[in-house]
């Protein structure tokens, strides 16, 4: 469980993001949308300890979030940038086995199980075969299943992932989304996730959060988010619904 409490994030005498509350629970499937400059990714990087807020508390099981030390915090939660590193000279298993970083102990010493969970992630991942290909020669789909095996191998409760269907084509958005939603149903890991799609938001995830001008507008379940009439206060725009032709949930389009 992860809880921000009074949340303020500054950017000089704006604020960009205000969080009175919010749990964010270690099992579930959550969005988090909303247009550019809403605060997303600046709410996913405090989540993930990559700034500290101006103002404010983050709780993650009981514990202050940045009293808790690397290696702990490794193995209770796991962070998918927006921007990947390029990783020059890594090989997927190499980059995979780098999720095992916080349980290697500290000199490093591989043991039986670090193996498997590598072996374990790349199956998940669908990418066994790919195994001694250089990351860099990756398309861009396999690129990011590559990085989100080494997040299963890290084996962290809780994954956080910023946009990781920004930079990909529509097969392979579905492909992370159900990659994930997967994991998340499997391995029983909450997942947290920033996505621009609005439709990607509601097929896949359980809980959605949207953000509007650095503050929570919705917080529910998809169904309840699906209204023409609160997207397009959420975006500016006028959005409308259509039927999907075979599933019971609607299609948001621009009007």
């Amino acid at each position: 469980m992860l809880d921000l409490t009074d949340i303020e994030m500054r950017h000089g005498a704006r604020t960009v993001l205000a969080v009175p509350e919010l749990s964010l629970s270690g099992s579930a499937f959550t969005a988090i949308i909303g247009h550019n400059g809403s605060g997303k990714s600046t709410l996913m990087s405090l989540m993930a300890r990559q700034q500290k807020p101006t103002s404010g508390r983050l709780i993650l099981d009981g514990a202050d979030l940045h009293g808790i030390s690397q290696r702990d915090l490794a193995r209770r939660l796991a962070f998918l940038p927006q921007q990947l590193a390029d990783v020059p000279g890594l090989d997927v298993r190499e980059l995979v086995g780098l999720g095992r970083y916080a349980w290697r102990g500290a000199l490093g010493i591989w043991k039986d199980e670090d193996r498997q969970a590598v072996e374990d992630a790349l199956a998940a991942t669908d990418l066994t075969s790919y195994a001694s290909r250089m990351v860099d020669q990756l398309s861009g789909g396999e690129r990011q299943r590559a990085w989100i095996a080494m997040l299963i191998a890290q084996q962290s409760p809780l994954l956080l992932l910023d946009e990781p269907t920004s930079a990909l084509d529509l097969v392979h958005q579905y492909g992370v989304m159900s990659l994930l939603r997967g994991l998340n149903r499997s391995a029983g890991r909450g997942v947290v996730v920033v996505l621009h799609d609005v439709n990607l938001a509601a097929r896949f995830s359980d809980r959605v959060i949207a953000l509007k001008d650095g503050r929570i507008a919705f917080d529910g379940p998809p169904a309840e988010l699906m209204s023409g009439g609160l997207l397009s206060e959420l975006y500016g725009i006028d959005i409308r619904l259509l039927p999907h032709p075979d599933d019971a949930h609607p299609i948001a389009i621009v009007a």
